[in-house]
């Protein structure tokens, strides 16, 4: 299951995993908590509801290209998830984890990704509450019986995206060789046909460094050291 803020969020900063996942037979969850309304570039979009159905069309053809066996966008609005109740968000994460039973749960850090957005980092905590909630009965009663998924990993970065705030990356301890689905990452990419300036203000960043994503194991269902591995699901 991978957790993110917006459309285009699945294959810029996750393409890789959810592709190399989907070449393993391995089924995959992607839950995008907005439609992206507020972005900065707006296609050929008339308002902002018309940007909405654009970008939700978009997000669908990118998680086909990547392979995605499930896709579902929510309905939180673009640049206020700051606003959301983080019991409210985290419920419905909890409720689809426990349908889904995933074992490997994918989110932001909470740096807010490479961009250092707001709405990444509260998809980053919505994420970590439900990943911890969702085994545990108690907590969503009416939501499922309990699931633990077995492994919680952020998505972090060696690299900064020249001229933006850099965040503060937390210290890797996946690193994914995507060389054999990197062409695939940027075809569902270019599938976000609303958001092509950022791909080509991006492109010289991933031309150097699109090979690799990075990520750091933050919480697991078994006690064990932290290790460094090149397999998000290495052991399971």
């Amino acid at each position: 299951m991978c957790v993110v803020a917006h459309p285009d969020d699945e294959c810029f900063a996750f393409g890789g995993a959810l592709a190399l996942a989907a070449d393993r037979r391995v089924e995959t969850y992607v839950i995008c908590m907005t439609d992206g309304q507020a972005a900065k570039n707006r296609g050929s979009a008339v308002s902002d509801a018309d940007l909405g159905r654009m970008r939700r069309d978009e997000f669908a053809a990118s998680c086909e290209v990547l392979g995605v066996a499930q896709h579902e966008l929510l309905d939180y609005r673009d640049g206020e998830l700051t606003e959301v109740p983080i019991k409210e968000a985290a419920g419905l994460l909890v409720k689809r984890m426990r349908e889904f039973r995933p074992d490997v749960v994918l989110t932001f850090g909470s740096d807010g990704g490479a961009n250092t957005h707001s709405d990444h980092m509260m998809v980053s905590m919505w994420t970590t509450a439900a990943f911890h909630w969702s085994g545990q009965a108690k907590q969503f009663a009416g939501s499922g019986d309990a699931f633990q998924p077995k492994r919680l990993y952020y998505q972090t970065t060696r690299s900064f995206i020249p001229n933006r705030q850099p965040p503060l990356p937390m210290p890797w301890t996946v690193t994914l060789d995507i060389r054999s689905v990197e062409e695939r990452k940027f075809d569902a990419f270019r599938r976000h046909v609303s958001q092509a300036p950022l791909m080509e203000q991006t492109r010289e960043y991933f031309r150097k460094y699109g090979a690799e994503e990075h990520y750091t194991l933050v919480a697991t269902a078994d006690p064990q050291p932290a290790e460094q591995y090149t397999d998000l699901f290495a052991g399971l």
